[in-house]
């Protein structure tokens, strides 16, 4: 971490001694020589309870990271998003999805223009065609009612809604099915449609340019699905919305331009879930709650932006975060959720912290010197114990993770819940506290065998722990965890919300793709590339057997 005058910064060079010194710290001495740091390392939030004392971390540590924070300017960074301010310096765009969840009436202003009314008459449109299909007034083609929602997107358009839809299965019209489709592979549409009747079949077609190679490919083949059934061009109007900003490319694909819902440039994909690309969400929970999703959203928004550091549950977790992955050698971070209705959590988790803060370059254009974004992974519940936890327990590699559990559950059935949550309070445990040859020993292993049940402990966790899983404690949930991937982007001194990554592979893929249909190779490729292009079509053109 280097400041301008090309120097590590003070703050940073004393969290490295400082590391050096944490080599012999174990977690059970540290709770064992104060027996007040589990009430003092926790706070709530938004509906939402933090323990964040099973970690390699004392008060020194945490002085020290909240140093290197106020060094960072975070608290100016945050107030520079917040107010609408160009942070996006790649792009030269603002970074406002807070807006698109601001309860409050006030107005957040881009280019001297206030965008909050824009916001509210999206949100109000939404809702208005929400109801309609939920109630029946939204009729196929054919004049009979929706019963089939499928979204069709991918990257933010897809991961943030689908996830959603999972996780708050239980508020949402059950009678409705809501399916997603990303891949470009032709097997995800055909299942998704397979089973559907396409008189009873909405198609969201989501994409803010609507020229998404994949989402526009899954779309035309869902548009020749509906018209082999209707034969009638006009039936696509009555099947099809869109949520995007090309209005000519909406009409000219047959979807009736009133029925395209906005966003706005300012709205990165990963962090849409509360703009229009909520469409198929609203559809299936109903927009009363959709608003408490928004209102969870928009709590912990506020804590973010007026919390002290030091009680500051987003910057607690993303300056932990950088403790492990600048300072203890971490390289990966599991967000393990005790709830089956979180089990695309991780995934779209993957997208928010790996797409945003996986960059080379600091803001300066030089290439930084300290480890940017982790790898970002996990399970659900118990999946995930019979799985990789030994790995974590055992193996070789430091992996830091977040516990996500819940007080209730949405399915009270029997004793599962207690079953599911014994596992979620026992796995922390474990995790920082192991057990030593000697208790093996005690238990009447023989000491030979020992060895392979000792559990070093100094696993670091933080558990997050909700009453239960609700619309507002969701919005609550999937903000924590977007503020926290912003402290690290500040603290590494990158650019979050571009995604320059993902474009060589796309304009290299489009090149091929001429390849592939025209059946000659004409791009000067290596030796590699150009071998499996060559059995590519030479293999595809055989037939089975």
């Amino acid at each position: 971490m280097r400041a301008r005058q090309g120097h590590l910064l003070s703050e940073w060079r004393a969290l490295a001694a400082h590391a050096r010194e944490m080599k012999s710290a174990s977690l059970r001495g540290l709770f064992g020589s104060d027996h007040g740091r589990a009430g003092r390392m926790s706070l709530e939030a938004a509906g939402l309870y933090l323990d964040y004392s099973k970690h390699i971390a004392t008060d020194e540590t945490l002085r020290l990271l909240w140093a290197l924070a106020e060094a960072r300017g975070l608290r100016s960074e945050t107030a520079r998003m917040f107010g609408g301010e160009k942070i996006n310096a790649t792009e030269k765009r603002p970074v406002l999805h807070v807006a698109l969840r601001e309860r409050r009436d006030v107005g957040i202003t881009v280019d001297g223009k206030d965008v909050m009314p824009g916001v509210r008459g999206v949100l109000a449109k939404m809702a208005a065609f929400s109801g309609a299909v939920r109630s029946g007034e939204w009729k196929g083609a054919s004049g009979r009612r929706i019963r089939n929602v499928v979204n069709i997107g991918i990257g933010g358009s897809d991961l943030g809604p689908a996830m959603a839809y999972e996780a708050l299965k239980p508020f949402s019209d059950r009678s409705l099915t809501v399916r997603f489709v990303s891949n470009v592979d032709g097997t995800h549409i055909s299942e998704a449609i397979r089973d559907l009747d396409p008189a009873e079949t909405l198609f969201v077609v989501a994409s803010k340019t609507f020229t998404t190679q994949e989402t526009m490919t899954n779309a035309e083949t869902a548009r020749d699905w509906v018209l082999r059934a209707f034969a009638d061009r006009k039936a696509v109007a009555r099947h099809f919305v869109a949520v995007s900003t090309n209005a000519k490319e909406v009409a000219a694909f047959g979807i009736d331009a009133s029925n395209m819902f906005e966003f706005w440039d300012w709205v990165g994909g990963r962090y849409s879930m509360c703009s229009a690309i909520g469409l198929p969400v609203m559809i299936a929970i109903g927009a009363d709650n959709f608003g408490m999703m928004l209102d969870g959203f928009h709590a912990m928004d506020r804590h973010f932006a007026e919390a002290p550091l030091e009680r500051n549950m987003p910057v607690i977790l993303g300056m932990l975060g950088v403790w492990y992955s600048n300072f203890l050698g971490a390289e990966t971070h599991a967000v393990l959720a005790y709830d089956q209705y979180l089990a695309r959590f991780a995934a779209h988790l993957q997208q928010v912290d790996m797409e945003s803060n996986g960059k080379q370059t600091s803001r300066d254009g030089r290439r930084v010197k300290w480890n940017t974004g982790p790898v970002v992974w996990g399970e659900p519940g118990t999946n995930g114990q019979h799985a990789f936890y030994q790995l974590i327990h055992q193996g070789t590699r430091l992996v830091p993770a977040d516990f996500i559990g819940f007080c209730r559950s949405r399915n009270p059935v029997g004793d599962h819940h207690d079953k599911l949550m014994s596992n979620f309070f026992a796995q922390t445990e474990a995790l920082a506290f192991g057990k030593t040859k000697e208790e093996v020993v005690a238990e009447g292993v023989r000491r030979k065998d020992a060895p392979h049940r000792v559990f070093d402990g100094n696993r670091p966790t933080s558990t997050i722990l909700a009453d239960e899983l609700t619309p507002f404690t969701l919005g609550a949930l999937v903000a924590l965890y977007e503020h926290k991937v912003f402290v690290q982007g500040v603290i590494w001194n990158i650019f979050s919300f571009d995604q320059w990554g993902v474009q060589l592979g796309k304009t290299l893929a489009g090149r091929i793709l001429k390849e592939l249909q025209s059946g000659d190779i004409v791009l000067d490729h290596d030796g590699s590339t150009a071998a499996l292009l060559r059995r590519y079509l030479e293999r595809r053109r055989k037939a089975p057997g």
